[in-house]
């Protein structure tokens, strides 16, 4: 997590990471990931319900975080995906200005 990250900005960005990549962590990696990040169990929660100790789970969410951040830094397509969102906007508020103006010189 990088220093200015807050907390809900750290699980908005593994959740969007997890609906873009999710597929490609192993089945154990996605359980335990969804435990923590869509489910809100502590460590503790976890490690007991799975028979592992608090330090694995911590491990496995962190090498799972991880090979997420590997992937968008390789594929960008939540970059892509920003870009394409970007782009709409543009056009969506060039749009608005245009019928704007044309309103206006009707009246």
């Amino acid at each position: 997590m990088k220093k200015n990250e807050s907390l809900l900005d750290k699980i908005d960005k593994v959740t969007i990471l997890y609906d873009l990549y999710g597929e490609l962590l192993t089945s154990k990696q996605k359980d335990i990931l969804e435990k923590y990040y869509f489910y809100n169990l502590s460590l503790t929660e976890i490690s007991d319900l799975e028979n592992i100790s608090r330090s694995a789970v911590l491990d496995s969410l962190n090498k799972s975080v991880k090979k997420l951040e590997e992937y968008e830094e390789k594929l960008k397509f939540e970059e892509r995906i920003k870009k394409i969102e970007t782009l709409e906007d543009i056009k969506f508020n060039k749009e608005n200005i245009l019928k704007i103006l044309r309103d206006e010189e009707r009246e």
